[in-house]
């Protein structure tokens, strides 16, 4: 048997026109990519994104429209599932919470998932500045550039 893993991230602007981008490192591998997580079994997209901002960043959000959803075979970095990932454009409905850093993987005062043994920062970068290839996995580099495409047409 070969499962499914869903995965649902959300892309969040600020009014200073940034993307929140989020670093971490598991005991393995540091990645960079947008906020968001797993679909829990019982849980909604919609749901399962607000739980994972909240999560992660202490953020309330709003989901504001879907912008991409994997539709290449994607092997997970981390097992032998395969992953589907769903993008939102999402905004916050509170005020952000967390440190954010200036550096690509600096940990120091980061947040620690002791459950998964992970180290999580916060970047914001400028929406005309990211490029896709800053992100580490494929399905965030196609979702950030059919983003860009929806923002500029």
């Amino acid at each position: 048997m070969y499962p499914f893993n869903v995965r649902v991230y959300g892309i969040l602007i600020n009014e200073d026109g940034q993307v929140l981008i989020s670093d971490e490192k598991t005991e393995r591998v540091s990645f960079t990519k947008f906020p968001g997580g797993g679909l829990e079994y019982g849980e909604g997209l919609i749901d399962a994104l607000k739980r994972e901002y909240l999560e992660e960043c202490d953020l309330h959000v709003e989901v504001i429209k879907h912008i991409y959803t994997t539709d290449f075979w994607e092997k997970s970095s981390f097992n032998e599932s395969q992953i589907i990932s769903i993008y939102y454009l999402v905004r916050a409905i509170s005020p952000l919470n967390v440190i954010i850093k200036q550096q690509v993987f600096d940990f120091e005062d980061s947040v620690i998932d002791d459950q998964d043994q992970k180290l999580q920062s916060f970047r914001l970068v400028n929406v005309d500045k990211l490029q896709a290839n800053e992100l580490t996995f494929k399905t965030d580099q196609v979702a950030w550039q059919e983003f860009i495409k929806q923002v500029t047409v």
